[in-house]
């Protein structure tokens, strides 16, 4: 038969070693990860959502400008070409096709700078001291500025002082077999003629007038400033460079040579990649788009076999309106009008399919039509050409208060929600933890308490029985 104080000490629990941090921990978790599992797998989804619809935006756009680059080589537009460069020579300029060609060009006078030379002098070098006073340089009509010279001024003083103005007019020591000459340049142009006055009898040798050199100039004018005069379609033009690339529109026009009444024929020549090739390009990296919204959109068996875009409104809109284009007017007249007219039809899942013989037949029956139709010389709104088209289209799907800005903005706050749910639990759980640990904290010390008493009271019945003995 069991003793008294062994009774108390099975119902106490005495020696059984209870964890109760662990307990508590065990509680907490046990509250706490169900909880936060189902909101971490929301979490997880959401992010691959945001992940997705931003991959998506940016395929369209990588589509885009891709297309954009595409058309706008030289592969599809042609090489701009003059037919005697030793006259006038062409390039395109970044940013655009020229516009207007072919033109006809007259190359009636270059751009010049004034040009004043002294003679040579054997006894003259860069040490020779050339006087005081100023010398008061003036180009066209800006402000004069004014070169100070000393009594120990040399001529490398005065050259110094000339390219240090900031007026564009340079000068020089040259030297050979005939002795040493000063020679002064400006900048091409009429616009750019200069001047020079002195205000010492000793100067005067370096001044000169834009209308002749004064009584006792050293300076003879090697050259007059002027600016360059073309004829363009017939049209005079006057140009202070050699060098113009306002003329035609994304065009870059270098005057070589002046041959007045000499008609110089600027073109484009022929693309060397054809509408087909384009066509062919357009149609499989469309359809490389296209695939990756379908995958997106997957419906699976399961939730787990299905695409993290699957039911998301905003992708089902971006898939319709890039169906769209086939349909679309790329012009308002004429018998090709849409990309479906040039043999592209759209498949059920939404990707294209060329049908190139359809294709080869149009391009055989107007092929200027055709590449006026994919990439005309002159965009509108009527006309825009395929690049226009996708922008269009790009545009209308990324659009501000769109269904794509408006998931993507839904996804993004339900992240921000689901990360404030996180805090919120683990506050909540931090409190519950601390209850139980005050709770258990409690037990023990009235544990503790009853352990003693346990033990007095054993130390008693024990004293009782040796007593009865």
């Amino acid at each position: 038969m069991a003793s008294i104080g062994s009774s108390i000490s099975s119902a106490l629990g005495v020696g059984s070693g209870i964890d109760t941090g662990a307990l508590v921990s065990n509680l907490v978790s046990a509250a706490r990860d169900p909880k936060q599992q189902v909101i971490t797998s929301r979490q997880n989804l959401n992010s691959a959502r945001i992940s997705a619809l931003a991959s998506a935006s940016s395929s369209l756009d990588t589509f885009a400008d891709a297309l954009n680059s595409l058309l706008s080589g030289t592969g599809y537009s042609g090489v701009p070409a003059s037919n005697d460069p030793s006259i006038a020579a062409v390039s395109a300029l970044p940013g655009g096709t020229p516009q207007g060609l072919p033109a006809q060009l007259q190359v009636q006078q270059l751009a010049a700078s004034r040009t004043l030379a002294t003679a040579p002098d054997p006894n003259v070098s860069a040490t020779s001291l050339v006087g005081a006073g100023t010398l008061t340089l003036t180009v066209g009509s800006g402000t004069p500025r004014d070169i100070v010279l000393t009594a120990s001024s040399t001529y490398a003083d005065l050259v110094s002082a000339i390219n240090a103005s900031g007026t564009g007019v340079t000068a020089s020591l040259v030297t050979d077999t005939q002795g040493t000459r000063l020679v002064m340049k400006g900048a091409t142009g009429e616009a750019n003629d200069f001047s020079l006055t002195a205000d010492s009898a000793a100067l005067e040798p370096f001044a000169w007038s834009k209308t002749g050199p004064n009584a006792n100039s050293a300076f003879t004018s090697v050259s007059t400033a002027q600016d360059a005069v073309i004829l363009l379609d017939g049209v005079e033009q006057h140009y202070a460079t050699n060098t113009v690339d306002t003329a035609i529109p994304y065009l870059r026009i270098d005057l070589n040579k002046a041959s007045p009444n000499t008609p110089v024929t600027l073109a484009t020549t022929e693309p060397t990649t054809s509408m087909r090739d384009l066509m062919v390009e357009f149609v499989n990296a469309y359809n490389t788009l296209m695939k990756a919204l379908n995958t997106a959109t997957a419906k699976g068996a399961d939730s787990s076999g299905a695409g993290v875009l699957n039911g998301e409104s905003s992708i089902r809109d971006m898939k319709r309106q890039l169906s769209q284009m086939t349909s679309a007017a790329l012009s308002p007249t004429g018998t090709y009008r849409t990309l479906a007219d040039l043999g592209i039809a759209t498949n059920r899942d939404g990707t294209l399919t060329l049908d190139t013989k359809a294709l080869d037949k149009a391009m055989a029956a107007d092929p200027s039509a055709i590449t006026q139709l994919l990439n005309p010389s002159v965009k509108s709104d009527s006309n825009p050409g395929l690049a226009g088209l996708m922008d269009k289209v790009r545009d209308s799907i990324q659009k501000k208060d769109g269904p794509l800005a408006g998931a993507q903005s839904k996804y993004e706050a339900l992240a921000k929600s689901l990360s404030e749910q996180l805090e919120k639990l683990s506050d909540q759980m931090t409190d519950y933890q601390a209850q139980l640990t005050k709770i258990y904290t409690a037990m023990e010390t009235r544990l503790t308490a009853l352990k003693a008493t346990q033990s007095y009271l054993q130390q008693q019945i024990d004293a009782w029985n040796n007593s009865d003995n």
